[in-house]
């Protein structure tokens, strides 16, 4: 760099144009995780409304939409919100729930999850049954999106900020 100042210059500005991909591509995450958890969530609710929380008391209806959303977290995580509350308690205390650790390929299962839980609930499916068909469900799709990277496929926007996919294979 003490032999040529154009060449410190262009260090220095090749260094910030990779720092800006490197942030871009992060919140580019962030965002489609964000994306990708909230999208069915309304889909789930309303099913849950219209079918069961009229068949129960009004006290217990909070308990049905999280029992519900468990049966799901169960099928494709393993455990429910509050056992990984209790497991990740750092995590719990800045806000962070079960969903928000999850990755990519998880919450598009999660998502799939959410839509054929609606269909079973307004079927009338019991829970046991519903929660058995489910977690078949997130263990075949788990597996059929073993090998695949979402964020690769997302088209980036910018040239100048994103890499371009042919130059990441």
């Amino acid at each position: 760099m003490w032999i040529s100042p154009p060449f410190k210059l262009y260090l220095i500005k090749d260094y910030e144009r990779l720092k800006e991909i490197e942030n871009n591509q992060y919140q580019l995450e962030w965002d489609v995780r964000r994306v990708l958890a909230s999208t069915t969530y309304a889909v789930h609710t309303d099913a849950i409304k219209e079918e069961i929380i009229p068949q129960v008391s009004p006290w217990q209806a909070s308990y049905k939409y999280a029992s519900e959303a468990d049966i799901i977290n169960l099928a494709l995580f393993g455990v429910t919100a509050k056992e990984w509350r209790e497991k990740n308690p750092n995590h719990a205390k800045n806000g962070e729930n079960l969903r928000d650790s999850a990755s990519i390929n998880e919450l598009l299962i999660l998502e799939m999850l959410q839509i054929q839980s609606a269909e079973l609930i307004r079927a009338k499916v019991p829970a046991e049954e519903r929660f058995q068909i489910l977690q078949k469900s997130a263990h075949d799709k788990r597996a059929a999106l073993a090998k695949a990277d979402p964020i690769k496929d997302i088209k980036k926007l910018n040239d100048t900020t994103y890499l371009d996919n042919k130059n990441n294979t």
